[in-house]
């Protein structure tokens, strides 16, 4: 059964109308209902189309979260062949937050690292709702430096509302583990893609978003801070999110205009969770132009320009 959003009644009545008249057409068999039918699913086609052209940010950020959004394990089925799981830091434990391991893209070895959501109860609590402790991002330091050993590109998907804030993820470094993190993107010799497919959110993010080029689907949002938590600061009120959102720039369209990413995934009408199979293979194929571009560059070279592109962010603006 589909999820709408609050800001989707209107299609909402329309596809229900539909499902109404397609279980009376079945016991009635009447063609004035079929072209009824016809009507009222071009009537909402229509009114998808128009409110997906005019999303506000806080409207994004919606969808960006929406329960049924394909995630990373979806994205990994849909373009990494013999995918091989690697699990554990090798110093406290395993984060199921985050997803690592070997596989092939489109018939290239690479190493692959992502933020999974869980896409139900049980998958939500087993993976910490996509929010890793220091284990998590340690595990990605492992990952990203083996596949530097071995000169193998690294694919990240993003998609947290930001690291794990508990006790325990403190004390055992959650700062530091984000920062060394950050710091192995960085230092990378060979290219490293990341995706925003949901929700990028704060230090939690840019420790695996920290990369070569970055792709990011058109209704994902990508910030310091969630909106909510924005609003609780500047106005103590997360009442205030909307607005906040509003002004946080966070939006791809915002981003790909600051240069803080490199190109815009297009979602199909209604968003990725309408289509879930035509987003994953449009997100394959911006990871694999991406790769594609880096490829002619040596190892000091893409070195130096993932560099140079971090530092050069935020200069030309006015």
């Amino acid at each position: 059964m589909r999820t709408y959003l609050d800001f989707e009644k209107p299609v909402a009545e329309l596809e229900a109308k539909v499902e109404e008249l397609r279980a009376l057409e079945q016991s009635a068999g009447s063609v004035e209902i079929g072209e009824e039918i016809t009507r009222i699913e071009g009537k909402a086609a229509d009114a998808l189309r128009e409110l997906y052209a005019h999303l506000a940010p806080w409207q994004k950020a919606q969808v960006a979260r929406h329960p049924q959004r394909p995630h990373c394990v979806d994205y990994v089925a849909g373009l990494i062949a013999d995918f091989t799981p690697l699990a554990g830091d090798r110093k406290f434990g395993e984060d199921e937050a985050i997803i690592g391991g070997l596989g092939r893209f489109r018939g290239e070895s690479v190493c692959v690292i992502g933020q999974e959501r869980g896409a139900d109860t049980e998958g939500r609590l087993r993976h910490n709702f996509g929010m890793a402790r220091p284990e998590g991002y340690r595990k990605a330091v492992r990952l990203m430096e083996m596949a530097d050993h071995f000169e193998l590109p690294v694919i990240a998907f993003v998609d947290t509302a930001g690291a794990y804030p508990g006790i325990g993820a403190e004390e055992r470094g959650q700062a530091e583990a984000i920062a060394r993190s950050t710091e192995t993107c960085l230092a990378l010799s060979v290219p490293n893609i990341a995706a925003i497919i949901g929700e990028g959110g704060s230090g939690g993010a840019i420790a695996l978003a920290t990369a070569s080029r970055i792709v990011m689907l058109e209704h994902a949002i990508y910030s310091v801070i969630s909106p909510e938590g924005a609003a609780s600061i500047l106005w103590r009120d997360t009442g205030k999110a909307q607005e906040a959102a509003q002004n946080m720039k966070i939006t791809a369209d915002d981003l790909l205009r600051f240069g803080v990413i490199d190109s815009i995934v297009r979602e199909p009408v209604g968003g990725a969770h309408r289509d879930p199979e035509a987003t994953i293979q449009a997100t394959g194929d911006a990871l694999a132009a991406a790769l594609e571009e880096l490829r002619q560059f040596d190892r000091e070279t893409v070195r130096r320009m993932r560099q140079d592109k971090f530092l050069a962010i935020g200069r030309t603006l006015v």
